[in-house]
């Protein structure tokens, strides 16, 4: 008997193997293919229709109407007839996009589609929490289901390529961009980065439901001086190569179709003229296939930052550094074809950018149907659909952070008769749906108010006050935030029911507009009279539990002291309300954590957990000379990796099955873990690691695993974790990775601060 299972084995694993050399055979052709395909149209096309190409446009009227009298109108329209525009962005909708499109292939000589790209950032139509949010569920599984879905939606209204997953790593809560990416950690942001790929292009890109993702911004954009966006970047080889890059490596790996550059410059040099950047490490070093677009104007830019002469030197500048596609900047357009004819560029690099391009839209399928994209009842059935809207009521609440639960006045009871809702963003139906909305529609949101009262139902008896207004303007993407400082009107109505109230929610935080790119802040306290209105309701009612909604971590040292209770809650998208309700009434037991520190104070930034130690690291000679504030700790209010939960979880019994190992082993770290409370929870045990002494002097801790788990109430799990010298090695200045001998700490825990340790030692 037993022969015959072994021959069945074996004859299984011959027909695995077989089967497997298939698959790759299959894979190899279509490859093989789609690069024939792209070197015979390459053949075909003249200088101009290669440039052509490499030029992005927006739209400039809706496509679905004449273009509106004028030269420039009517130049864009030549140009994409003539088969002289690769790419256009700001184009959405089937019945848009297939208009555009006919324009080309009805009207040039190749007809070569173009391809549409727009910034889906956290959904289409459908929201979902802004990116920040979403990592906090440190859940990539949900980056992946949200992308899929906005995915599902855009390429529906047109849409096959999206500028986002944004993996620039920041260490400053004050950049407005913060909201786009995971926050302060590479390896987690590397982990959502790669699920966001996976979700946009899904398992294979010429599916109709798929979209090219574009890695942004290459690189360096989150480390901007002061935090203040578009500004210069001054950082060394070593924040570059193992704080940087990782997650850009990431998303390369998964196979991201485009990249795009950053506006800053990184030593001296613009990233979108960085041949280091792009040929030597994206192209070179990665073998990066898909092709690099500039971000807008970034190109022409080049010029401010006084490292171009003019439009021709950033046109010559940009390709040769590696920069596949120019952006509305101006450049290659009427540039490119001249640098080629006079040499100064060689055809051989326009034809790299041009061959980039040719084969992610063959990938995508848009040579076999142009049209695939534009179908408008797939639109229509697609667009906020009732299973896009759960899926983004689930990934909602499984992005909030319950920070503080004095007394363990949440979960509230939805029989409880004296409830007050206080604040201007209760009822805001707009703002929950986050900055870089797409085609989200205006005030669509289900409100906090909303939610709780269908929260409620039939016992509804909540109350509710506005307070005083926010914002005193009407607020858009391209406005500037006014906020009421010396209104109090309102103040008084909602000081009077939360006197006659049991307990008092309040919705505080940012408005939507107040995060995202030209967003930056250089106080990230609440503004208005928000903190007015909180003092005053204090006074008559302990019993607050606050609803944070925000974009970036905010400073918020006298609610953490006073209120009883926070929800950090994000910009949580469509399905606002019923998330936010689905938590406060106990609905759903939180779980997620922070991924970036919140500071005491604005001064404190920038602020990061995985920070170098000093020569002064502590206070031990009792001095006043060592690294600190005399008016502030260095500590945060709550730390990376930091959130409670309506149960509690204890670590214990932290083991490592062997105080040595060897650079070709690994070492197996088990932790006990056990849900003490009565309730059924989640937790996110984090596995840290320090270098304690290198030829590069290394951070105090870095993140290196994660487990999220679901321990039922009383119940113990044992969690295990096997670190390789992967996890142990780091980037030297040559951009090798590198694994040194020595001793090495392992922590363990529930947030970077509190964690068991022990200390194995490589041989």
């Amino acid at each position: 008997m037993k022969k015959v299972l072994l021959l069945v084995a074996a004859a299984f694993i011959l027909m695995a193997a077989s089967m497997l050399e298939s698959c790759q055979e299959v894979h190899v052709k279509e490859s093989d293919q789609t690069d024939q395909r792209v070197e015979d149209l390459l053949s075909k096309m003249t200088l101009e229709e290669k440039v052509g190409q490499t030029v992005q446009l927006t739209s400039r009227w809706e496509m679905t109407g004449p273009p509106p009298a004028g030269n420039n109108m009517q130049h864009q329209l030549d140009e994409i007839k003539a088969g002289r525009v690769g790419s256009m962005l700001n184009v959405t909708g089937a019945n848009a996009t297939r208009a555009a499109q006919e324009l080309v292939m009805e009207n040039s000589r190749l007809k070569i589609p173009m391809i549409f790209g727009y910034d889906v950032i956290h959904g289409y139509q459908t929201m979902f929490p802004v990116p920040l949010g979403i990592a906090a569920s440190w859940e990539p599984e949900l980056a992946e289901l949200s992308s899929s879905v906005a995915a599902r939606e855009a390429t529906a209204a047109g849409i096959n390529w999206t500028f986002a997953p944004m993996v620039d790593v920041s260490h400053d809560a004050r950049w407005g961009r913060v909201m786009e990416g995971a926050g302060e950690d590479p390896f987690l942001a590397a982990q959502m980065g790669a699920a966001y790929v996976h979700g946009f292009q899904g398992e294979n890109l010429a599916d109709k439901e798929s979209m090219a993702a574009c890695a942004k911004h290459y690189a360096a954009y989150g480390f901007a001086n002061g935090g203040r966006d578009y500004n210069s970047v001054d950082i060394g080889t070593n924040t570059l190569f193992n704080n940087v890059l990782p997650p850009f490596k990431a998303c390369s790996d998964a196979g991201a179709a485009t990249f795009m550059n950053s506006f800053n410059t990184l030593n001296g040099v613009p990233a979108t003229g960085s041949s280091f950047l792009l040929r030597d490490i994206l192209k070179g070093k990665w073998g990066f296939e898909g092709f690099v677009v500039s971000d807008w104007a970034s190109i022409s830019e080049m010029i401010d930052h006084g490292y171009a002469a003019d439009h021709r030197d950033a046109a010559e500048k940009a390709i040769k550094a590696g920069s596949d596609m120019d952006m509305e900047g101006n450049c290659y357009a009427p540039y490119l074809a001249e640098l080629v004819k006079s040499g100064a560029v060689s055809e051989d690099v326009l034809d790299d950018a041009v061959r980039r391009i040719l084969k992610v839209k063959f990938e995508l399928g848009l040579f076999d149907d142009p049209y695939k994209y534009c179908d408008s009842l797939r639109e229509k059935n697609e667009l906020l659909s009732q299973e896009n809207l759960e899926a983004a009521r689930k990934v909602a609440r499984r992005s909030f952070v319950l920070l503080k639960n004095e007394n363990q006045i949440l979960p509230l009871s939805k029989n409880d008769s004296k409830i007050a809702l206080i604040g201007a963003l209760a009822s805001d139906k707009d703002s929950p749906l986050g900055s870089w909305r797409a085609k989200a529609i205006k005030n669509s949101a289900v409100s906090v108010l909303e939610g709780m009262q269908a929260a409620m139902g039939e016992s509804n008896t909540l109350r509710f006050a506005k307070g005083p207004e926010y914002v005193t303007n009407d607020p858009n993407f391209h406005s500037e935030l006014e906020f009421n400082n010396s209104d109090y009107s309102g103040m008084d109505e909602a000081v009077a029911l939360a006197k006659k109230s049991n307990v008092v929610v309040m919705v505080l935080g940012e408005n939507c507009f107040q995060t995202a790119e030209g967003r930056s802040q250089a106080d990230i306290g609440l503004k208005g009279l928000q903190m007015d209105l909180f003092r005053a309701v204090h006074q008559v009612n302990k019993n607050i539990v606050v609803v944070l909604m925000n974009g970036r971590p905010v400073a918020i040292p006298e609610l953490d002291e006073k209120a009883m209770a926070i929800l950090e809650v994000w910009h949580p998208g469509s399905m606002a309300g019923h998330a936010i309700a689905d938590v406060l009434f106990g609905d759903y037991n939180p779980a997620g954590k922070l991924t970036m520190s919140f500071p005491r104070s604005t001064g404190q930034c920038p602020l990061h957990y995985d920070h170098l130690s000093t020569g002064r690291s502590g206070n031990k000679y009792n001095t006043v000379f060592w690294s600190h504030y005399t008016d502030e700790a260095n500590e945060p209010l709550y730390p990376f990796g930091y959130g409670l939960s309506y149960t509690d979880f204890e670590y214990s019994m932290l083991q490592l099955d062997s105080s040595e190992m060897k650079p070709e082993a690994s070492i197996r770290i088990k932790v006990e873990v056990k849900n003490t409370g009565d309730r059924d929870g989640e937790e996110v045990v984090q596995l840290y690691i320090r270098d304690v002494h290198a030829s590069i002097a290394q951070p105090v801790k870095k993140l290196k695993a994660f487990r999220k788990v679901l321990l039922k109430a009383g119940e113990n799990k044992t969690i295990e974790f096997e670190i390789t010298s992967k996890e142990l090695s780091f980037y030297n200045s040559d951009y090798e990775s590198i694994l040194e001998a020595g001793k090495f700490v392992v922590y363990v825990g529930g947030n970077s601060r509190d964690c068991l340790w022990a200390e194995f030692e490589v041989k």
